[in-house]
């Protein structure tokens, strides 16, 4: 038995389609108990992946339940709670177990009623478990609570994308987001100005996730957005971002520099922050001061010094800034350059000895230069300062349990052909299963632009060069675009070329 497993200790969970009768012979409680996921029926054979095989008491249990003799394979424990998850993931069981809930009443409901509410079997804090659960074991990043004209609309974003889930009686609107407030810290008799919150919740059998909570008065009530961050998935490394050999082998070498600034652009969620956190992670953190302050502090780092921004104590990016110049650091990582003061602190402060990295928000790399001399930062200073610019979008990955060749539209055909100059009428695409929720993605990839300085472009800035001239450069220089670089994703059976134009489009 034990040769057997060695064997098969790199089985790809991902890749085998789990039949919806082995699930059934497991209950969900189990699976995650005993971190095992049924995949295959055989006759009175039940085939099952578990992260330890060698548990008897696990597999005695799963006979007696099932009824069946067990053959267990193994694989990683995230590997096997990724598929429970997946596998077992329903929305409409979410919205049965809602539906079995007697909520209170909405506008009637009094605050009094609302705080004694605070028993987790209660039917409010059981209905909003149940919402925050199904998002977690969903993979969302984001719960949106919005009430409606008739109802109460609750989306999960996964993977980029909303994704309708339930709809609410309009009678639950207020008791459930007041339950959402006391649990956030937040003034719950306050329903006519924004406000924001943060609570944290452990899951069984996972690490604690914090939840970033806002809600604003909208026609209808209040509207809600929770941010999930998990932090389990917090540690991600430069090559797992989706970078190209070459792209990456460029921006390692930025990182290399011992003092400048680098610079990470792009819109909201398109996953700036992972990449700095990735960019820090590659740092000396015993030899180095690394000091990070920002706005909010999504995850926590061992060695890293990192500061909370808090406007109402007077500590903003600004000054927060200048009190870290005190602190004798080597790295400085600044959550955002939202000001012409904050950039102006943060350029002089890579001009003495300190390697600064930073966001600001731009459409591309070219787009960063242009952004800082709207800030009113001397284009002497940018060329002296400036080491390198990422730009970054995200696109969703294709389901590699339903990809199938599919003939594109001819749009597609004709972007792909513009950017890689190879003429291709098929490309992979997800038909739709259970693992994607019929979506036909799973997961997300970037789509990077690389910038890296050289002589040349410090001399066309320091001559006033306009973005036109500093791109063609760039792209003499081998720079690849975002919309090529997705291109080239699209080329290794990775993401779409509809993908690819929606979240990395260009004018060009």
């Amino acid at each position: 038995m034990t040769e057997k497993l060695e064997e098969k200790q790199h089985f790809n969970l991902q890749k085998d389609q789990v039949q919806p009768e082995a699930l059934q012979l497991l209950p969900e409680a189990m699976a995650r108990k005993y971190n095992v996921v049924p995949v295959e029926v055989n006759g009175n054979v039940l085939r099952v992946v578990m992260a330890n095989a060698n548990d008897i008491l696990a597999l005695e249990a799963m006979e007696t339940v099932s009824h069946m003799l067990i053959e267990p394979e193994t694989a990683s424990i995230e590997a096997v709670r990724e598929a429970i998850d997946t596998s077992y993931r329903s929305y409409d069981e979410i919205a049965q177990q809602i539906a079995n809930i007697s909520l209170p009443g909405g506008e009637e409901t009094s605050i009094e009623e609302i705080q004694s509410d605070t028993v987790a079997d209660a039917p409010i804090a059981r209905a909003l478990t149940v919402i925050i659960d199904g998002a977690i074991r969903a993979r969302a990043s984001d719960i949106h609570i919005q009430p409606e004209e008739d109802n109460v609309r609750v989306r999960y974003r996964i993977d980029g994308t909303l994704h309708d889930t339930l709809s609410l009686p309009l009678a639950t609107a207020v008791p459930l987001i007041s339950r959402l407030k006391i649990l956030a810290k937040m003034n719950i008799a306050d329903r006519q100005r924004p406000q924001d919150g943060q609570l944290s919740v452990k899951p069984k059998d996972r690490p604690e996730i914090d939840i970033r909570v806002a809600t604003v008065p909208i026609v209808h009530g209040e509207m809600a957005a929770l941010r999930l961050l998990d932090k389990s998935k917090a540690l991600m490394t430069l090559p797992q971002l989706g970078l190209l050999p070459e792209s990456l082998g460029i921006y390692q070498e930025m990182l290399k520099v011992p003092y400048g600034m680098i610079l990470c652009t792009g819109p909201t969620g398109a996953g700036k922050t992972t990449t700095l956190y990735a960019s820090i992670n590659t740092l000396d953190r015993k030899g180095r001061n690394i000091i990070t302050i920002e706005d909010p502090v999504e995850y926590r780092f061992k060695n890293i010094n990192q500061i909370q921004v808090n406007s109402k104590a007077g500590l903003t990016f600004a000054n927060g800034l200048r009190s870290i110049l005190r602190l004798d650091p080597n790295v400085l990582l600044v959550g955002e350059m939202r000001d012409a003061e904050t950039a102006s602190i943060a350029i002089n402060a890579s001009l003495t000895g300190h390697l600064v990295l930073s966001t600001i928000h731009a459409n591309d790399a070219i787009g960063v230069v242009a952004r800082l001399l709207d800030l009113g930062i001397e284009p002497f200073l940018v060329a002296s300062a400036l080491i390198g610019v990422v730009a970054q979008r995200m696109g969703r990955r294709v389901c590699r349990d339903c990809a199938e060749l599919v003939v594109a539209p001819p749009l597609e055909q004709a972007a792909y052909d513009k950017e890689t100059g190879e003429e291709r009428k098929e490309f992979l695409y997800g038909s739709g299963c259970k693992t994607c929720s019929n979506t036909g993605y799973q997961g997300r990839i970037g789509f990077y632009e690389i910038l890296r300085i050289s002589d040349v472009l410090r001399t066309m800035l320091l001559k006033g060069s306009n973005a036109s001239e500093l791109r063609a450069q760039a792209l003499k220089e081998g720079m690849i675009p975002l919309v090529r670089d997705g291109m080239l994703k699209v080329k290794a059976g990775i993401t779409t070329p509809a993908e690819v134009l929606r979240n990395a489009y260009s004018a060009d």
